[in-house]
């Protein structure tokens, strides 16, 4: 895996955990119902069950990279329209992120770490990521361990730091966001730059190094 695989792999993850999903919404409606603390614990929940969920994607990478390119370019290629749908998905959506929020009932730290790890497990943007976008990150001549370990790791990382931004946040950007206006230019932002990402997948390079 080089420096510039792995740079492009950590701005698709950026991307893709700054987006309002399941475990955003989550870590917003924790911070405002019981603190920045039980976001924090939910999201490490999180970030455990995506460990697990990443681990079963990758026991089928080694056969897919020792195969035909033909069928890394239709792994590419799948990979590619999942981002654009992302992109397509969020361009056309008018729902504000924070208003969205539902208020959750106050539960011990094992509760919340449960439904951090159950959450992950049943999220489907979580499962797609690393089924479709892990295997083109990787170099078939490299420990497959390492790099799921290195992927793995700066994708949760990047899971972290959303989530914590969003909890932190959640109280002083919640009425501004109301703002139709607002929730319309962030969401064009955010879904302009998934296509753009998911067109620029397209020219990534698979190569041993």
């Amino acid at each position: 895996m080089t420096l510039t695989n792995w740079l492009v792999f950590c701005g698709v993850a950026l991307l893709t955990t700054f987006t309002p999903g399941p475990a955003v919404l989550l870590a917003i409606s924790n911070s405002v119902s019981n603190g920045p603390r039980s976001a924090l614990v939910c999201s490490l929940g999180n970030v455990f069950g995506l460990f697990i969920v990443s681990g079963i994607a990758m026991a089928g990478m080694g056969v897919v990279l020792a195969t035909s390119a033909m069928a890394f370019t239709a792994l590419k290629v799948m990979g590619a329209l999942y981002l654009i749908y992302l992109g397509y998905k969020q361009w056309n959506s008018r729902a504000s992120m924070f208003s969205s929020a539902n208020q959750t009932l106050a539960g011990s730290p094992w509760q919340l770490f449960g439904k951090g790890i159950v959450l992950a497990l049943t999220n489907p943007k979580a499962i797609l990521f690393f089924s479709a976008l892990l295997p083109q990150f990787l170099t078939p001549d490299l420990p497959l361990v390492e790099q799921f370990v290195v992927l793995t790791t700066s994708f949760s990382a990047c899971a972290i730091l959303s989530h914590t931004f969003y909890a932190l946040l959640a109280h002083t950007l919640r009425r501004q966001f109301d703002n139709p206006t607002r929730v319309r230019v962030f969401n064009r932002v955010s879904g302009g730059i998934f296509c753009c990402l998911g067109v620029g997948l397209l020219r990534l390079q698979h190569r041993a190094s």
